[in-house]
């Protein structure tokens, strides 16, 4: 059985973070290039395909030269 609590969570998560690159007008495969990721991991993770754990959130965080603090900000707008 799914726990609907944390699959909306993670939802929220991968829009937050969709919604982050794509207001700075970044294609999937530039975040990709700045994370020294081929396109495919940010494709599969923006469909909510895979996971990213809290060091990768970071990471993306950085790559959109966006702070953690904001990103959650955003997140909180989507739960």
């Amino acid at each position: 059985m799914a726990n609907r609590l944390w699959d909306s969570k993670r939802a929220a998560l991968m829009n937050s973070l969709k919604k982050l690159r794509t207001d700075q007008d970044v294609t999937q495969k530039e975040l990709a290039r700045r994370l020294g990721k081929p396109q495919s991991y940010v494709s599969k993770f923006e469909a909510g395909e895979r996971k990213l754990d809290f060091v990768e959130v970071l990471d993306v965080c950085e790559a959109l030269k966006t702070k953690p603090e904001d990103m959650v900000k955003l997140y909180q707008t989507y739960l």
